[in-house]
Formats: structure tokens, sequence, C-alpha cells
């Protein structure tokens, strides 16, 4: 079980590799031309608007499991 986890995770990194090529040059000049503070705040703005569907994508994702923990439980 554990080893397939590994292999989900290390599948899900490598699927998700070409997007981070996909960068617009002009976000890309943009945020280079910003200052040190500004190239901060861009880093934390991306985080803030990373966390919560993460969040949420694992909260759901928990609560599937464990309802289908349940039912398989109580089916058998």
């Amino acid at each position: 079980m554990r080893v397939r986890l590994v292999l989900l995770v290390i599948a899900v990194f490598l699927w998700a590799a070409p997007a981070f090529s996909q960068g617009c040059a002009m976000c890309y000049s943009s945020a280079v031309a910003a200052s040190k503070d500004g190239q901060k705040a861009i880093s934390k703005g991306v985080l803030v608007l990373v966390f919560p569907p993460a969040g949420f994508m694992t909260l759901g994702l928990t609560l599937a499991y464990r309802y289908g923990k349940k039912r398989d439980l109580e089916n058998s």
C-alpha cells in the first residue's frame, strides 16, 4: 500500500512538472522588474492562493476515504 502511495505521489509531481514552465513572458518580466519587497509579496500571494484549494482538496479526499472505509465495514 505504501509503495502505491509513493508511486502515486511521484506520478502526480511528474505530471504537474510541465505546468511550471508555462509562465507567460509578461508576468515574468513584471515580476523580475519588481523590487525585492515586491517579489516577496508576489511569492506570499502565490502561497495564499495555493493553500485554500489544496486544503479543500485534502479535506475532501480524507472525507471520501473515511466514508469509503466506513461503507466497506458496514457492507461486510
